[in-house]
């Protein structure tokens, strides 16, 4: 028999549940008339509605409890905007002429454009209408916030820019063809701004769909779908899904693969992305994701070293031979075992450099070498942390003076004090360690 809650107990449980309880949007009229139009599409309703939830802002919220098992999206192929849908548009006699073939992805940005332009003669105006009119990813932040963002993800930031601008530029001739279906010069109606929306819509909103290939498009995989109401759905690093396309049914699927209980959100996992990636390619940081941690480049290893080390530039060659200078990072629980065993193999003693392949086959060779090591973790973890305090102060002045970039400073501030407690996390755990050594 359940348990009952006294009345101090039930108050307390009310409290928790509607601090992540969402507040239901389906009363909006642009909710309202996406789902007539996904009902018009066979679109079955299957017990989510659009809500904004504290922390994550839009997303679905359940009607009922759903149990492992269930299906909560089932999106007929017609609601889906793929390449096909672009190739049977006005545009689809253009593309098919040009030379080079136009990519599956610049298909899709073309469609987008044209459509949101078109406003309300586009077939698909209550699926735009629901879109982002900006977006958060950092290939829109101005470069005064980019230059905030920790290495290596300030030059990913920078070449992530420079790749749709690039983009576009190659593109811009494509555009001008496209002249006769439009009254407006293409020059207005196909600008970067405009460009950069539609980028940032396929790069962050589309499903995995792997299409046919068109015979008018280049070789590249066409393996993106924009998936209207489904993409409603928010991250979760815990979320617990089954999601693919069922050709019997065709339809794109979506089922529990764990319980959730009514009013609360429905998240899926986009991968096990830690934060920079996910600010990167999707424009938000997750707070207390497992995945998340600070990464070290392997090149940075040698200033915490001592520099008359005359064995040093070797035991760096066999790290890079072995590729131990990559994919090193401090974590929630310390640092990684790569960084360890990377830190392992540079302090060995000159009189037990010969034992290399041990350390890195995870061997121990000496309690005076696990010591330094950690020693130099030590080091490296407390430099991190008055960088990454820098930084945050640097941001915090930005945002005193910066007011229109607001929301640009708090999504950095938010990965940084992330990183930080990652950090202060390591720092306690190597200090722990090293507490073991007399």
């Amino acid at each position: 028999m359940q348990k009952r809650r006294g009345r101090t107990g039930r108050i307390r449980w009310r409290r928790r549940s509607s601090d992540c309880r969402g507040v239901s949007e389906s009363h909006r009229p642009e909710f309202i008339e996406l789902k007539k139009w996904l009902k018009d599409r066979k679109f079955e309703d299957t017990g989510l509605v659009p809500a904004c939830f504290p922390g994550t802002g839009r997303g679905l919220m359940s009607k009922t409890s759903l149990q492992e098992g269930q299906m909560i999206v089932s999106l007929p192929k017609s609601c889906l905007l793929t390449t096909d849908t672009v190739i049977r548009s006005s545009l689809g006699p253009y593309i098919k002429k040009w030379k080079p073939p136009a990519s599956p992805l610049l298909a899709l940005c073309t469609f987008l454009i044209s459509e949101r332009h078109a406003g309300s003669r586009s077939l698909w105006k209550a699926y735009l209408d629901v879109l982002p009119k900006s977006y958060t990813c950092p290939v829109c932040f101005e470069p005064e916030v980019v230059d905030l963002l920790p290495e290596p993800l300030k030059s990913k930031a920078e070449e992530q820019r420079a790749h749709v601008q690039d983009f576009f530029a190659s593109s811009r001739a494509f555009f001008s063809t496209l002249q006769p279906l439009f009254a407006e010069s293409v020059d207005g109606i196909f600008s970067y701004g405009a460009f950069r929306w539609a980028w940032c819509t396929v790069n962050t909103r589309a499903v995995y769909l792997r299409s046919p290939r068109q015979g008018c498009l280049s070789a590249e995989p066409d393996t993106c779908a924009l998936a209207p109401f489904l993409d409603l759905l928010n991250h979760s690093p815990h979320a617990q899904v089954k999601a693919a396309f069922n050709e019997r049914a065709g339809c794109y699927e979506i089922r529990m693969a764990s319980r959730c209980g009514k009013h609360q959100e429905v998240f899926i996992c986009y991968g096990p992305h830690d934060n920079r990636r996910l600010l990167l390619e999707y424009g938000f940081v997750s707070a207390c994701n497992p995945q998340a941690c600070v990464p070290v480049p392997g090149g940075t290893l040698v200033k915490y070293l001592p520099a008359a080390d005359k064995q040093l530039h070797k035991k760096m060659s066999i790290l890079k031979d072995h590729g131990f200078t990559e994919n090193l990072t401090f974590g929630w629980d310390g640092p990684s075992w790569r960084l360890l065993t990377a830190l392992k193999l540079l302090c060995l003693e000159a009189e037990k450099f010969m034992s290399w392949k041990k350390v890195l086959l995870g061997e121990a060779t000496s309690d005076t070498n696990e010591r330094t090591s950690l020693g130099v973790a030590q080091r490296i973890c407390s430099a991190f942390i008055e960088e990454t305090q820098a930084a945050l102060s640097k941001v915090s002045d930005m945002k005193e003076g910066k007011t229109l970039l607001t929301h640009q400073l708090t999504l950095v501030e938010a990965l940084l004090m992330e990183e930080l407690r990652i950090l202060r996390a390591s720092a306690e755990i190597v200090s722990s360690s090293l507490a073991c050594f007399p």
